[in-house]
């Protein structure tokens, strides 16, 4: 089952499978992170999920059990 993803604050949505990664589906979406990393060390590709949490979204999969899920992306201009 496909999970509706979308990206805030531009709203831009995309059918994701669970356990691809969030920096993959939004890579595939069109929808800039920065990364630097790409192991969750570094932290620059944070976002944001609906329930608030904040996590590294190189080393973070599409939920199972969701038909739907938020990400909240603030860029961070220094990276």
């Amino acid at each position: 089952m496909s999970v509706k993803i979308t990206f805030l604050p531009d709203e831009i949505e995309i059918q994701a499978e669970p356990g691809e990664s969030i920096l993959e589906v939004a890579q595939k979406a069109g929808v800039f992170i920065p990364t630097g990393c790409l192991m969750g060390s570094c932290h620059a590709c944070e976002v944001e999920l609906d329930d608030g949490t904040c996590i590294c979204s190189c080393i973070t999969a599409v939920p199972y059990g969701k038909s739907e899920l938020s990400v909240k992306i603030d860029l961070d201009l220094t990276w």
